[in-house]
């Protein structure tokens, strides 16, 4: 699995690569305004889903963001600007985010449940997508062409896909094991019609706001959030209610079912407690999860259109910052 997803994702950075060149080279063609970059970006991720959270109601939004679990996600980028005020962006990034029911903040409220039932996991991921970056003060600016030393603020939106594979620790022996072959909350048993195998491929939907610095005309410096809006809720494998353990056994290799059944519920008294037998609430079906990145973005100007001149117009008044 590990050499199939490697090829994959070396497979797609080709396409990828090979794509924005041809977009990017004809579209300049087309358009003597059209100018691109491309660069590196970088910084902490953040899981927000089932697992994890603070002091009351999960939200699936930043109030329930940890600082414990925040790990990494970086990678390269190609942009094109028809115009200074929009721009589109292809992204590969990489990296990793984490949930733990362990960490969670409790106080006395709802959010005692969670931290009782004691899940965790964690998962790589990998992304690509491509958005559509929006700069609207730009209309409001004397000189657009003239970007030394701006600051320029902007929102985008996008779409694009990406790979995770759940984790779970053993709490017998210390491993993480893959969570989706285990089948948890009974994917893919007869049992439970309802719940099919998930995909460990996934569409996702980035918002996020930014701004950028103009270094000089040929870099910039830019800090962005961009936020994952997914249409999956099993990204930490945790979705409907805990199933009869004896189903493991029925189903799954005699070697593999002890396995499912520790790691499936991590509770104290496991599956022998009231409020985690089968049929308890394990997750929260009706809210999908998602993931946030907060980090730095470097960009270097590669070639503009031939007839461009970044210092060809009338000089006005412009405010620096």
């Amino acid at each position: 699995m590990k050499q199939t997803l490697h090829s994959f994702w070396g497979k797609c950075s080709v396409l990828f690569l090979f794509a924005s060149l041809a977009y990017f080279s004809s579209y300049s063609q087309l358009s003597d305004g059209t100018y691109w970059e491309a660069g590196i970006q970088a910084g902490p991720a953040n899981f927000l889903g089932d697992l994890g959270g603070n002091y009351g109601k999960g939200t699936g939004f930043l109030k329930d963001h940890q600082f414990k679990t925040t790990r990494f996600l970086g990678g390269v980028f190609a942009e094109g600007y028809p115009s200074e005020w929009i721009g589109f962006r292809f992204a590969l990034n990489i990296g990793s985010i984490e949930g733990d029911d362990h960490f969670t903040k409790a106080n006395g409220g709802v959010e005692e449940a969670r931290k009782a039932r004691n899940l965790d996991f964690k998962s790589s991921i990998a992304e690509i997508f491509v958005s559509a970056e929006i700069y609207p003060l730009v209309f409001f600016e004397y000189e657009p062409t003239d970007v030394y030393h701006k600051l320029r603020p902007y929102f985008l939106v996008g779409v694009g896909g990406f790979h995770f594979n759940p984790q779970g620790k053993d709490p017998a022996t210390g491993d993480w094991v893959k969570l989706k072959p285990l089948h948890t909350e009974g994917q893919g048993f007869p049992e439970y019609p309802d719940r099919k195998e998930y995909s460990l491929y996934q569409i996702n939907v980035p918002l996020g706001v930014g701004i950028k610095y103009y270094i000089s005309e040929n870099t910039t410096l830019s800090f962005e959030v961009i936020h994952r809006k997914s249409f999956c809720d099993y990204i930490d494998d945790v979705s409907k209610t805990y199933i009869d353990p004896s189903l493991y056994y029925a189903h799954l290799d005699p070697s593999v079912a002890p396995v499912a059944e520790r790691v499936s519920n991590k509770s104290a008294g496991a599956y022998s407690s009231g409020g985690y037998t089968a049929g308890a609430k394990r997750g929260t079906a009706s809210n999908n999860d998602s993931y946030f990145s907060a980090g730095f973005k470097l960009g270097f100007r590669l070639f503009t259109g031939s007839d461009r001149s970044w210092r060809n117009s009338t000089r006005c008044p412009v405010i620096r910052f």
